[in-house]
């Protein structure tokens, strides 16, 4: 128990330039204090002690702002960074070396019981706001873009971007679809410029019925669907 604190406290200084002294992490780092206390919490959760796990770890959350439920499953050198807001479900299942940033989501989809929240590969890294929902699981070495929502499995070293969330690289070598991190998909600009279309359709058809001009209407809905190409 005492080696797992120690390197939690190690990883500290390995992944953020802010670290200065182990007196500073020890007293101010949210994210060890709340995996500290879910190592407790889980040891009491395995004895299905588990009024007081989930007492050990509301209280952990009161201080830290990050919910971990006591049945969650947390490999070696899990490092969460600043931490806010991050929530991790009872079924979830994180290997070694594992980065998650603030404001990140390890859920599940409904009321389904059983193995209902993702499994996290060694070397992972989940980045701030990301939502990784359902019982899937994200491959070694793999990295989830800011704000993404993941609900399928991710393959070994690959980058996930994007709502719902995609692959962009994967083995170093960039997928077709890759975006920059400036242009996200937008399903919602998307779904506004085909209604843009279909009003601008519409319409054109009701000026041709007025006009009764056969002529004039063709050519207005060849521009629509021109309208329609540009878009």
């Amino acid at each position: 128990m005492f080696k797992l604190f120690k390197e939690d406290v190690d990883v500290v200084f390995e992944q953020d330039p802010a670290a200065r002294s182990y007196l500073e992490v020890v007293l101010t780092y949210s994210g060890v204090h709340a995996i500290w206390a879910h190592r407790i919490a889980h040891a009491f959760h395995k004895r299905k002690l588990y009024f007081l796990a989930r007492v050990i770890s509301q209280i952990s959350r009161f201080f830290t702002g990050i919910e971990i439920h006591p049945g969650a499953r947390i490999g070696r050198r899990f490092f969460i960074d600043h931490g806010m807001g991050v929530v991790i479900g009872e079924t979830c299942e994180i290997g070694d070396n594992v980065t998650v940033y603030q404001g990140v989501t390890l859920g599940g989809t409904g009321k389904e019981k059983g193995k209902r929240h993702p499994t996290i590969k060694d070397n992972a890294l989940i980045a701030t706001g990301a939502k990784v929902l359902g019982s899937i699981v994200i491959g070694e070495n793999s990295k989830i873009g800011a704000g993404s929502v993941v609900l399928r499995d991710v393959p070994e070293n690959s980058t996930v971007v994007g709502i719902p969330g995609r692959v962009v690289i994967q083995d170093g070598i960039r997928i077709p679809r890759d975006l920059n991190h400036s242009d996200l998909p937008d399903p919602v600009a998307d779904r506004c410029k085909t209604m843009e279309w279909e009003i601008k359709k519409l319409r054109l058809e009701i000026e041709k019925l007025k006009e009764g001009k056969n002529g004039n209407g063709h050519k207005a809905l060849q521009h629509a669907n021109e309208t329609k190409r540009n878009l």
